[in-house]
């Protein structure tokens, strides 16, 4: 099998350079790369007519929530234009496409954890862009693995977690929103099954659609926060200063691009279709402080 992987040097695409090795031969492209920069979608459609792979996996995307309110063209470009001249080339040469997405499609209203046939109704350009994206993938009429994922972490590179235990150093009170809920995905187990998912759909291709893929479990920013500073105390990790972390309304935290307060992900679809169990959302927090507090 030949993967074509884009978005190589992210933070999913460096945990997929290691869970697709050993599938096959993997080609893997970041932005910098000849014909891997999803801000020129001809010379990304050039590149995947030319490898002529078994697999395209997209990991690349315009991630800047908030910029993306004042870089609404060029967000787009990556999000949806580049992603739409992938799906046709993948038509055209026969390649399934891997594709992420996000819970930035939904508005994030009520409560319930969103299921993958849920009406989208994005609340910013990101999410916007992103909904785009998912659509020209499915008019392409393609196969295709969607992955609609949230809150995505891991130890290379910052994260949130990263963030709260250097602010914990620095101030006497953190004060974390406590009104978006979701769960914390590290890239690791995006990665990891993204391998398992190609491996059964390159086999069977009525797998082909969109999935919810997030770990189990939820929790707030707040609770995120609270549960990330005192595993890095078990860990023998130490603030040295007086802490005390405040939970806030996202009201109260000024920020360009609206954010859902909803962000569950019911990933029912996925585990049934695939024979999975995700792992609740700590277990994944606590291998990535145990990796950078070592």
């Amino acid at each position: 099998m030949k993967i074509l992987l884009f978005g190589k040097s992210g933070q999913v695409g460096w945990e997929l350079q290691r869970a697709l090795g050993v599938l096959g031969e993997l080609i893997a492209l970041d932005r910098h790369a000849l014909g891997g920069d999803l801000a020129q979608p001809l010379e990304v459609a050039r590149t995947i007519e030319a490898v002529r792979p078994d697999v395209v996996v997209n990991a690349a995307a315009y991630t800047a929530v908030d910029r993306a309110e004042q870089e609404a063209s060029e967000a787009r470009v990556v999000n949806a234009t580049a992603v739409a001249a992938m799906s046709a080339v993948c038509r055209l040469v026969g390649a399934w496409l891997v594709h992420y997405s996000t819970d930035y499609v939904f508005d994030g209203r009520g409560a319930t954890p969103w299921r993958e046939d849920d009406p989208p109704a994005p609340l910013n350009v990101y999410g916007t862009t992103k909904l785009e994206g998912e659509q020209a993938i499915r008019d392409s009429e393609c196969l295709y693995l969607l992955f609609r994922t949230s809150w995505v972490y891991a130890a290379r590179g910052g994260n949130f977690a990263k963030t709260m235990l250097r602010l914990a150093t620095e101030r006497d009170e953190l004060r974390i929103i406590d009104d978006q809920h979701g769960a914390p995905t590290s890239a690791e187990l995006i990665a990891d099954v993204t391998a398992h998912a190609i491996r059964q759909a390159v086999r069977d291709s009525r797998l082909s659609g969109t999935y919810h893929l997030a770990a189990s479990g939820q929790t707030s920013w707040h609770g995120y926060a609270e549960y990330v500073l005192a595993a890095a105390e078990r860990y023998g990790w130490s603030s040295r200063r007086a802490r005390t972390v405040t939970p806030i309304p996202s009201s109260e935290f000024a920020v360009s691009a609206l954010r859902p307060l909803n962000s569950r992900l019911d990933t029912t679809r996925l585990r049934q279709a695939f024979g999975l169990a995700l792992p609740q959302w700590e277990v994944g927090v606590e291998r990535m402080l145990a990796e950078i507090l070592a």
